[in-house]
């Protein structure tokens, strides 16, 4: 009886075995579905300007996916990721490198993983957006980057522009002037465009031409003038002052004779004469002061000069007389026929300085009006001086006018030679009264042209 219940158990449990033993090889070979990403297009490319594009993404075998890009450029928006079907929607901004850029977007699912590529071009670009032309004309260079073709076009009939040599994505637009002969400047677009509709504008403005035609006020002769017509450096006729920084009115120039760090302070250029104020590589400010005939000057006359001012906080460019046989100040007097700041554009002066009348005490002789576009555009400044009278003009116009009112030379020590005087400042106690930006810098001070008339 024992020895048939061991088989009896036997019997029972082997089936048990062999049972569990199917049941765990059935479940090893149950395998999860295989994910499969889809990706339509497969790669895309977007404008150049910037712009979207949005793909489609099927997903098989799973039911969740996401996406994103490692660089930062590229906007990524997804939709539909907790079904098998979606898409993703890309942003990108306008491509400003320089470069073609190529990026890419990744679609996860599990542990899969599939990427398309983002392709961009380069967006039209222009090395400058504004040139200036001298009076007489002249070539100018614009570098432009572009993947797409493009064409420059101009309503100005003075000037021509196109498209020279470069390959690929660079070039260069030519800008050709004519000579302008009137006395006032003159501005022109050059419109360039894509084939893909892109954009981009560069405003061209070229100088006044130079004033040619001498007429003497009536009852005065011309005995002096220089029309700085011919390009190179300043006449036997003109002194340049050589001072460092410091030297007047807690002024931040040094005053050069020429050449400073490799520059020039003062050049004739375009028929006329440029007073040039500019940072060295030493950190110094450096610019030009120069005399006319300082050691004789004139006594009484007609006195002009047509000239354009500079932009900036801190400029202080000045158009003015000192006396020949200076002893003292102010007994000796001084003569500004123009004077401007930059901290108050456009707003240009007259002074007389004497004993009787000196801005320490604020008793000076002096006037201000503004005149428009005195920065960056030529106006004639000028002194009707005679022993009765001193009258300054802008353009024609008087700005101040003063009598000898026979009170002695305290009040009039201006019966005696004065030389002219052209210079450009920076800062000081008038041009850094709000300090100065030496953002501005470089600057010029442009001048037509010094004519002295005196009466015959």
């Amino acid at each position: 009886m024992m020895k048939s219940k061991r088989c009896l158990w036997a019997f029972l449990v082997f089936p048990l075995f062999s049972l569990l033993a199917c049941s765990s090889s059935s479940d090893d070979d149950v395998q999860p579905s295989a994910i499969t990403i889809n990706i339509s297009p497969s790669a895309v490319t977007v404008p150049a300007a910037g712009g979207t594009a949005t793909v489609g993404i099927t997903v098989e075998g799973n039911g969740e996916w996401g996406a994103y890009s490692n660089n930062d450029w590229i906007g990524v928006t997804a939709e539909g990721t907790a079904s098998t079907r979606g898409t993703v929607t890309i942003s990108v901004g306008a491509n400003e490198t320089g470069q073609d850029r190529t990026g890419s977007v990744t679609i996860m699912s599990g542990t899969q993983r599939a990427t398309f590529e983002v392709t961009q071009g380069i967006a039209l670009q222009v090395s400058a957006s504004d040139v200036y032309s001298l009076s007489r004309g002249e070539t100018l260079s614009v570098e432009v980057a572009s993947s797409a073709q493009w064409t420059a076009t101009s309503d100005a009939t003075w000037l021509k522009a196109e498209r020279s040599g470069g390959v690929d994505s660079r070039a260069t637009l030519v800008i050709t002037t004519e000579a302008n002969t009137g006395l006032a400047s003159r501005t022109a677009i050059v419109k360039l465009s894509t084939n893909t509709g892109e954009t981009a504008e560069v405003a061209v403005k070229q100088e006044s031409g130079e004033s040619t035609e001498i007429t003497a006020p009536e009852g005065y002769t011309l005995v002096w003038n220089d029309e700085f017509s011919q390009d190179g450096t300043l006449g036997s006729d003109w002194t340049h002052e050589v001072q460092n920084k410091g030297w007047v009115n807690n002024e931040l120039q040094n005053y050069r004779n020429g050449v400073a760090d490799g520059k020039r302070v003062t050049e004739l250029v375009d028929g006329k004469l440029n007073i040039n104020c500019f940072k060295g590589s030493d950190g110094n400010v450096y610019s030009g002061r120069v005399y006319a005939k300082v050691k004789e000057g004139w006594k009484y006359g007609y006195i002009e000069a047509r000239i354009m001012l500079p932009k900036g906080k801190g400029t202080w460019p000045a158009f003015w007389m000192m006396p020949v046989n200076f002893r003292s100040w102010p007994a000796d007097g001084e003569i500004d026929i123009m004077e401007e700041v930059g901290t108050n554009p456009n707003y240009v002066s007259s002074s007389l300085h004497a004993n009787a009348h000196v801005h320490s005490n604020n008793t000076q002789v002096t006037h201000e009006m503004k005149c428009e576009n005195a920065e960056g555009e030529f106006h004639v400044y000028a002194i009707d001086w005679t022993h009765e009278n001193i009258t300054t003009y802008v353009d024609g116009k008087v700005q101040l006018s003063y009598d000898n009112r026979g009170l002695g030379r305290d009040d009039w020590p201006y019966d005696d030679p004065f030389y002219v005087i052209l210079n450009l400042a920076w800062g000081g106690d008038w041009g850094g009264m709000n300090g100065v930006d030496e953002s501005a810098l470089p600057v010029t001070m442009k001048i037509d042209y010094v004519r002295v008339f005196q009466k015959k």
